[in-house]
């Protein structure tokens, strides 16, 4: 027999929504993979999206609607966007009603940050971690740009944060491939799995 309206209320209430962070450096093509599985009717999944930042290519105006607030973007697919300029724990938990109707959430990520403190986030306070469980960390790499961005000399002190979004990824996605030669995406590849060799 199928569930009750009761039965199916306490198990939303009571499930954890799985969150992905996108990471990746600027330019990386986040907001475009993004956009994509925003538009791709195929997987059948709705999407709480959070991004901490707008930048010059936000998440694609074609499928906003009209209905938006200063927090909440509503997208015409079902998802919902939203934009985080503050604490993410306040606003994970301020949006949880919204959130916790959703079959998943990503976090994208500004380029230029490291993605450990907002991991850090899912693990750091309770109501967090009763609602919410980090699924992945998803780096998306220029494959022309990398290696340059890894090798960028930071101050004493100051982490790459390209490294750091490598070093971090359950998974990493090597973007604009034809830009490069097979032998520099073979040069990528291997620097990438000596930062990373845990990430396919």
């Amino acid at each position: 027999t199928p569930p009750s309206v009761t039965e199916t209320l306490v198990d939303m209430s009571s499930r954890k929504v799985p969150v992905t962070i996108l990471t990746g450096f600027l330019g990386s093509g986040k907001t475009t993979l993004l956009n994509h599985i925003l538009e791709d009717p195929n997987h059948g999944l709705r999407f709480a999206i959070i991004e901490n930042e707008f930048g010059d290519v936000g998440v694609d105006e074609r499928i906003l609607s009209e209905k938006a607030d200063e927090e909440v973007i509503e997208v015409m697919n079902g998802c919902i966007c939203c934009t985080v300029r503050g604490d993410l724990v306040v606003a994970l938990k301020n949006l949880y009603s919204k959130i916790s109707q959703f079959d998943a959430v990503i976090i994208e990520t500004t380029g230029l940050a490291d993605p450990a403190p907002v991991a850090q986030t899912f693990f750091v306070d309770d109501d967090i971690q009763a609602k919410f469980s980090l699924d992945a960390i998803i780096t998306v790499c220029d494959s022309k740009h990398i290696l340059a961005r890894i090798d960028d000399e930071k101050p004493e002190g100051v982490e790459n944060e390209a490294a750091e979004q490598v070093a971090f990824a359950d998974r990493i996605l090597l973007n604009k491939t034809d830009l490069v030669s097979e032998e520099d995406l073979l040069r990528v590849e291997k620097r990438l799995k000596s930062i990373n060799s845990q990430a396919p």
